[in-house]
């Protein structure tokens, strides 16, 4: 956990907004009244929110407190999806069976939820060919492409290839 929590004397503000043990609101208190119905309660002080305009503090036992807010987070972290920008290399002159191989491993990333770049590798005298000759190239891949998706960076020239990349369509 990056930042630190306060409790019970180590709070700094002398004013408080307390929030009770079974949730109940007990308004905005100062800082000894708070500890004071948190000992009463044989519980924690905790601020939970320092930086609102009265701090906001809740009397609950510390141990569990962080354990719920350990929770949260590892809940957070499950849902987060890591997305990487997967690559495929195709030649001018690939077979049709390569073809096909190379557009179902794309549509199995694409469906993953990854990104996908295709590059047409273009060497020596293939450099200087017809720009229109090299897109219906990559026009035959993306054509048998078996999964939904859509164009996240279109089609560009760079010196050594030809790069799309693809995503998946939401």
């Amino acid at each position: 956990m990056a930042e630190k929590i306060n409790i019970n004397n180590h709070i700094r503000s002398l004013k408080l907004r307390v929030i009770g043990p079974l949730g109940e609101n007990f308004g905005v208190l100062t800082k000894e009244e708070a500890l004071e119905k948190a000992k009463e309660a044989k519980l924690d002080l905790i601020e939970v929110s320092p930086n609102a305009d009265i701090p906001v503090a809740r009397i609950c036992d510390y141990g569990k407190y962080m354990f719920e807010v350990s929770k949260k987070q590892k809940e957070v972290k499950s849902r987060a999806h890591i997305t990487e920008t997967k690559s495929i290399q195709i030649s001018v002159g690939i077979s049709e069976h390569d073809i096909m191989i190379k557009s179902k491993q794309a549509a199995e990333w694409i469906k993953e939820g990854h990104r996908v770049k295709i590059d047409l590798i273009l060497k020596g005298r293939m450099k200087y060919m017809d720009e229109s000759f090299l897109r219906e190239r990559m026009q035959r891949i993306l054509a048998v492409i078996p999964a939904e998706y859509k164009i996240a960076e279109p089609l560009k020239k760079i010196p050594k290839s030809m790069v799309i990349v693809l995503e998946k369509a939401k």
